[in-house]
Parts: C-alpha cells; structure tokens; sequence
C-alpha cells in the first residue's frame, strides 16, 4: 500500500516509507495520522491541537514550550513503572523478559513484532504495578520507537555476546535514550541520569564464539560514572548474573526487591484479585506478610494519544517544580 505523501525531502519520504510498513496495526495507523499533525502544528502552532503540538514535540524533535493548561495530563499511578526492552533481534530479549515474569524459557525462536505485559504486586500492603514492553518493530520506525523511549522510567538493553553488532546497537540506543531523555527534561546528560540496566546475554555459549569480550563490555557499560549497571545473562541457564540484573531492575527503579521473580508468591489474576478485593479478613492479614505478583493476561499497551499526553504531563511536571525551586 501507498502512502500519499507530499515529496518535500527526500528524508521524509523514506520516513512515510518505513511508516507504511505498520499500516497493517492501528497503532502504526495513529502515528502516521499524528506525523502528518505534526507537520501542521510546526507550521502554524495557534490554529493546530495540544495533541498536534505535543506530536511536534515528540516526532519532530521540537522544543517549544506547550500550553499545559489546554491539554487534558494524564500522570502516572503512584508505584507504576513503565520497563521498555530496547536491543537487537535475537539477542535474547524476549527469553529474560519470560524469565522476570514466569521464570521460565522457552528454546524455539519467533521473531516479536511488540510484546506487552502488565504485572500486579502487594508487597507489605502497597500496591505496585510494571508495565513491561518490548517494541520490537519500532526498529524501522524512528518516531514510534523515540515516544516509546519517552514514556520509559527505566531501561533494559539487551546484547548478545556472540553477536559484534548488537554490542553496537546497544551502544546506539543509550545514547539515543540520553539524548531524548535530555530533550525532554530539558537538562544536561548528566542531569537525565535514565536508569539504565544492560544484559550482556548468552554467556552459556562457549568462549569460542563470544565476539565481545568482557573487558569491551566493562569500558563501554561499566564505569563508575555511567548511569548503566552491566550484567552476563545467560536466560537459558537462568543463574546468579539473571537473578542480580532483576535486582538491580528492582531497585534503580525505585521498587521492592519482591518484585524479583524468585522474591513473591505467584498468582493468577482471579486469585490476586479476590484476596485483595473483599476477602476474608484473616486471609487478607495473611497476604499483608507474604508479597504475591499476578500477571494480567488481558493487558494492552496504552494508546499512542495516551502516550503523548503522558510525555506532556512529564514534561509539565519538570516545569512546575523548576517554578517551585525558584
């Protein structure tokens, strides 16, 4: 299918192009409608939406200051966290992420096109909830894959250690989460600081096929000044290194170490919610004391229009504590 498409560049005619490739979802669909919003809100900004100028915002790179009180924000739950799964195919990302919620792996290869999964926690009477994505398919798509960055709170980059270019992609993608990590605070790299945790994967293949070696990881990921915690994995094995890189997950984002997959009580979500939602009280006093994790089956990513107005609430939120400080 052809996307009509006014020939201005040649770079963004390669970009409605690669954008075509994911008419066949609504959600490429939506951001093709909002690229072309963009477009018109960056040549006049008084007559376009909050929505079209948040697209400017987002899509083109755009730094101008948005009218916060005409766009509906939608902040985030408290102790919800967003984890986005960045890295090359078959670098194993779609195995830890199997492993964080199930513990378990499955040897078949499928290439993912996106994957999103929802899991719910009482640790100690709070509530706590992970959203987990892994935008596979946003590799060709420049503009989906930086709003997905956006809405990030943390980060896990996932290489292959028998595999030289998804080093390099590794060591792409963090600077490209700096650097729209940057944009969007409006502060220095240092400033930003995303929490970031790198899964060197595969290390259970022997030492003849490892194309990066340990001391290449460690001075690329590993220094005391880098916002990255570096780790061997190996998802097949599971082992000690996968059990640290969930800790670490756990707590440069800010949330209990139960969360581990090894830490809580597993339950479906119809269990999760009758003992939270009404239940005895002797077994709800039971629950208090041991954390429990149910995975929603029925989870769905948030809309791209969601998305933006999350990343325009992140944005505010920055902006009205800058005000305070001064």
């Amino acid at each position: 299918m052809e996307v009509p498409v006014p020939a201005r560049s040649q770079h963004l005619l390669i970009g409605y192009k690669r954008a075509a490739q994911h008419l066949l979802s609504k959600a490429g669909m939506r951001v093709l409608k909002l690229q072309r919003s963009a477009s018109a809100a960056a040549k006049d900004p008084q007559r376009s939406s909050p929505l079209a100028q948040l697209a400017a915002l987002v899509l083109q790179r755009r730094r101008r200051r948005l009218p916060l009180e005409s766009a509906a924000l939608a902040p985030k739950p408290r102790n919800c966290r967003r984890v986005v799964v960045l890295g090359a195919p078959r670098a194993g990302k779609t195995s830890l992420v199997r492993r964080f919620l199930r513990e378990d792996f499955e040897e078949r290869y499928e290439p993912t096109r996106e994957d999103f999964h929802r899991k719910l926690y009482q640790i100690r009477g709070e509530a706590y909830q992970i959203d987990i994505l892994d935008p596979a398919a946003e590799r060709e798509f420049p503009a989906k894959r930086r709003l997905t960055i956006l809405t990030g709170d943390i980060f896990l980059l996932v290489l292959s250690v028998d595999d030289r270019d998804s080093f390099e992609e590794a060591l792409a993608l963090r600077s490209e989460i700096s650097q729209a990590k940057t944009a969007l605070l409006r502060c220095s790299a240092e400033g930003a600081r995303v929490p970031v945790v790198v899964c060197a994967n595969k290390t259970d293949l022997p030492a003849s096929e490892r194309a990066v070696s340990r001391a290449e990881l460690l001075r690329a990921f590993g220094g005391k000044d880098s916002a990255c915690t570096l780790f061997e994995t190996s998802a097949k094995d599971g082992g000690a290194g996968l059990e640290r890189a969930f800790e670490a997950l756990a707590a440069r984002a800010g949330l209990p170490v139960e969360t581990g997959p090894s830490r809580h009580r597993r339950l479906s979500l119809r269990s999760y919610r009758k003992l939270w939602g009404g239940g005895a009280a002797g077994r709800k006093s039971e629950a208090h004391d041991t954390p429990c994790g149910a995975l929603h089956p029925l989870a769905r990513r948030p809309s791209v229009s969601a998305d933006l107005r999350l990343v325009l609430a992140t944005q505010g939120k920055k902006r009205t504590s800058k005000t305070g400080k001064k």
